[in-house]
């Protein structure tokens, strides 16, 4: 039996791999705070989940702190490395609220 992921296929993520993602979402929102807001530090991490879709997408549940108020969300983070600008994408959906940050980096 294989134990490979299955390309396009949804991978919870451990170790390297989970140190990793957790390393670009800290990262990313540290670059997303740097332009133009919104600040977001991660408290809580819940689950990282993994994709291959033409770049990789991680999908993290976590708990956010905004500096004054901490929030569930789910946040997504699509990289395509390859591109020189504009190679990362974020979204960050809080829960319970409408809308979503949507924005490339």
């Amino acid at each position: 039996m294989s134990t490979g992921s299955i390309v396009g296929g949804i991978t919870q993520l451990e170790g390297d791999r989970k140190k990793e993602a957790l390393d670009l979402l800290n990262a990313t929102l540290t670059q997303l705070a740097a332009g133009d807001g919104p600040i977001y530090k991660v408290i809580k991490v819940i689950s990282v989940t993994g994709q291959v879709v033409a770049g990789t997408l991680n999908t993290y549940e976590v708990e956010l702190d905004n500096g004054s108020v901490k929030k569930q969300a789910t946040v997504k983070i699509w990289t395509q490395p390859w591109l020189k600008e504009y190679g990362t994408n974020i979204k960050i959906k809080i829960a319970g609220e409408d809308g979503e940050l949507d924005r490339t980096l």
